[in-house]
């Protein structure tokens, strides 16, 4: 924990899909909300979750529309100001910046959203082995450094570099994204500030409803029981992957199979059936490497561990 100092950007992000730099286009709001995630932790659940608290629930605009992915290089930056500009509602962006690439302000509100890293593994090898031939050639248009490299046909060997390889040279793990280590490790060095809230993938998964009214006080919005209830339904795990196509649009020309791709499985604990003794030795050593006894026991267990 970083107690006497302020984040600071410290890099810049810029490969095949971030931008960091479109951040500087952002204007900030008193009530702006913020959600960050590495990776496959739960942005889209948390997009949805926060959405729905905003909207009471009623009349629900879809996430993958009204809270935009401003660092995504691959999505025109005006139209995405335009239309952040124009909102009269109460703002909700997505990002997946490590909190050394991303502007901090006091005014906004941010909730990071993290999961058990082998889980975010099996979940990423779901996303990356079934993007269209279309959404890779795109990504790697118009592209200055390296190219997005193919998707390995052996889960292992992706694991073997996706664990143990960064793409950015200050980071040392999650090849060919960015750090997902990394990006917890950031967000956690200043986790007493009062505008950062840390919420587990896990914890969604035992308690949703509590995880929600949580959510809500934390952001200052009411919620009462009724709310709750409509919320609650709207956000499951089977609605979200009935509605996948509604919650997140753009995925049908990303994905092999669109939203219903995207919105995969939402468990945990795959990884168990595919990771051997050697791989998870690798998983440890990154772990020691890169964060903290105490954000490691978060990852793998939860607020519990907090």
């Amino acid at each position: 924990m970083i107690a006497d100092s302020r984040p600071q950007v410290l890099h810049t992000y810029q490969n095949h899909i971030l931008d960091s730099t479109r951040w500087k286009r952002y204007r900030p709001r008193e009530d702006d909300i913020v959600i960050s995630t590495s990776i496959k932790s739960g942005t889209t659940w948390m997009q949805s979750i926060v959405v729905n608290l905003v909207f009471q629930g009623k009349d629900v605009p879809s996430p993958g529309v009204v809270s935009p992915w401003i660092g995504i290089r691959l999505r025109p930056l005006d139209e995405m100001i335009a239309m952040l500009e124009a909102q009269q509602h109460r703002r909700v962006i997505k990002s997946h910046l490590a909190l050394d690439g991303l502007p901090f302000y006091d005014q906004v509100k941010y909730i990071v959203v993290a999961r058990d890293t082998r889980d975010v593994f099996m979940s990423l090898y779901n996303h990356y082995s079934n993007y269209t031939e279309e959404a890779q050639a795109f990504k790697n248009a118009d592209l200055e450094g390296e190219a997005f490299p193919e998707c390995p046909d052996d889960i292992r060997v992706f694991w073997s570099d996706w664990i143990t390889r960064g793409w950015f040279e200050w980071e040392s793990e999650g090849y060919p994204y960015w750090g997902n280590l990394h990006h917890t490790k950031t967000w956690w060095e200043y986790r007493h500030l009062p505008n950062i809230m840390f919420v587990h993938y896990n914890d969604l998964l035992a308690d949703l409803p509590g995880e929600i009214v949580r959510v809500a006080e934390y952001l200052d919005i009411p919620v009462g029981e009724e709310v709750l209830t409509r919320i609650v339904e709207a956000v499951s795990f089977d609605s979200m992957k009935k509605n996948a196509d509604f919650i997140a649009p753009h995925e049908a020309q990303i994905f092999k199979g669109g939203g219903q791709t995207f919105i995969h499985k939402g468990t945990n604990g795959r990884w168990r059936e595919v990771l051997t003794k050697e791989d998870l030795e690798l998983y440890i050593a990154a772990m020691k490497r890169v964060v903290s006894p105490e954000c490691a026991e978060f990852l793998e267990h939860g607020r519990s561990r907090l």
